[in-house]
């Protein structure tokens, strides 16, 4: 193949555009949002993913932005801490180890910079139509004119519309998991340095951390329901829904439902699971949350998405054109540590069998040479 087609410039797109350059592919990268997108919670890039870091002569540039925490303090429902450690958080888990947590914006912009250079990006545009055959394909876009690739790949997270395009709808394959997350920023009003918070009454809690050397904070709301009907995608309906879950909560809850309204990278899902039988149909391929997301629940979706961009574009090099045999590979080599990295989320027991089962996890697959 001699032409790719991303859909998604996030961290599996940018990604895989970076490793395809590399191999000598070129790369078409098309974007829904304007640019980047803002905001998002920290991030952890842990095991086999560092190596990929390191493969692409990031891994400095990366540690260079990690967050600096220090701890973390547990609160009842009143705000008075009832736990404390300094050697482990939640968002991170233990501080002394080898992982990097950094902001997933921070890391996106790392990645855009490597491969912009050498890559197109087309922002504001979207995928509505996928004709392939045993040779291209062929396809429209909301704004652009229509184009044909030899492949192309949904890195379009987990509402992803090539997947729905090529596989069918997203009911088919998302697993709800009981709990609905909220990401915003804020003022960093509480004064915090290079410490979290962390709350929870009944059913629904959220945590706090300063990022940006302790000016801004990320907020982070979860709390356990049914999902939204499907289609709901009205940022203003979600703020809406949120605040009502969360109104009944005490402390600063006040304060923290005023900068929900006011954030500008406000981010609302519920935690979901993509399962498929398989990540290929034809010419087109699924990478990261779009054919595996493994919910922020298991703290690994950003490494899934860098494993997997870099074990797909290998096994396309290797395939020497036969892009059948090149997903079969991809789907060989990922699938035993998607599942491991998703059963994450929905077997993991706490305690120290659960981190036991992220050092299992993380490392559960061996890069080739």
């Amino acid at each position: 193949m001699k032409t790719v087609l991303i859909s998604g410039a996030g961290v599996a797109g940018s990604a895989l555009a970076h490793w395809l350059h590399r191999h000598g592919i070129a790369v078409t990268v098309v974007e829904r949002a304007p640019g980047l997108r803002p905001g998002g919670q920290a991030v952890d890039i842990r095991g086999v993913a560092l190596d990929v870091t390191e493969r692409m002569g990031l891994l400095d540039h990366v540690r260079a932005h990690r967050t600096r925490m220090r701890g973390m303090s547990v609160l009842d429902g009143d705000g008075r801490e009832i736990h404390r450690s300094t050697e482990t958080t939640f968002s991170s888990g233990r501080l002394a180890n080898d992982d990097v947590e950094l902001l997933r914006d921070d890391l996106l912009r790392i990645l855009h910079q490597q491969a912009c250079a050498d890559v197109e990006f087309v922002f504001g545009d979207r995928i509505t139509a996928l004709d392939q055959d045993e040779d291209a394909v062929r396809v429209a876009f909301e704004h652009g004119r229509p184009r044909t690739f030899d492949l192309v790949v949904g890195a379009d997270g987990l509402h992803s519309a090539v997947r729905r395009l090529a596989f069918g709808p997203e009911e088919q394959f998302t697993r709800h998991l009981g709990m609905h997350l909220a990401i915003f920023s804020a003022d960093n009003f509480l004064a915090l340095d290079d410490w979290q918070l962390w709350l929870r009454d009944g059913e629904a809690g959220y945590g706090i951390y300063p990022v940006r050397d302790n000016t801004e904070l990320r907020i982070t709301f979860g709390f356990a329901g049914e999902p939204l009907p499907a289609g709901h995608r009205d940022a203003d309906r979600h703020r809406q829904f949120v605040a009502e879950r969360m109104a009944t909560l005490r402390w600063e809850t006040p304060k923290l439902l005023k900068a929900l309204w006011e954030a500008p990278d406000f981010y609302f899902d519920a935690m979901t699971q993509v399962r498929m039988d398989r990540w290929s149909n034809g010419r087109t391929v699924l990478l990261g949350d779009a054919g595996y997301c493994a919910s922020p629940l298991s703290g690994q979706g950003t490494s899934l998405a860098l494993v997997g961009a870099h074990v797909l574009a290998d096994a396309l090099r290797r395939a020497d054109g036969d892009h059948r045999a090149a997903f079969a590979r991809y789907d060989e080599r990922m699938r035993p540590f998607v599942e491991l990295n998703q059963a994450l989320a929905t077997e993991n027991p706490g305690g120290p069998a659960a981190e036991a089962s992220v050092e299992r996890a993380k490392n559960a697959i061996a890069l080739d040479d």
